[in-house]
């Protein structure tokens, strides 16, 4: 991949955690119709075993469309948890 393309990719990640974070603060408010983490950077690592761009696994991926507001919720509280490990600048609290 040309290093202009590395450098894009690297900066869509970073606005992709950046959005990710807000949105993971604002969620708590919210107890209906709980939005979907994805924003659209779907590559999953083969490290962590999770989407680079929303952080969920594969399986969380596969389940949250039938997923009811409370179980998303989970998977938000886990997706906070794993951007403040991954990303502690973030600031989430």
């Amino acid at each position: 991949m040309p290093e202009s393309e590395n450098r894009l990719d690297g900066l869509n990640r970073q606005n992709a955690i950046k959005m990710l974070a807000a949105r993971a603060l604002s969620i708590s408010a919210t107890a209906e119709n709980v939005p979907s983490p994805c924003v659209s950077l779907c590559r999953m690592d083969t490290g962590s075993s999770l989407c680079e761009g929303c952080f969920r696994t594969l399986d969380e991926i596969r389940d949250w469309g039938r997923s009811d507001d409370a179980a998303k919720q989970v998977m938000w509280t886990r997706i906070s948890e794993r951007l403040r490990q991954a990303h502690p600048a973030l600031g989430l609290a």
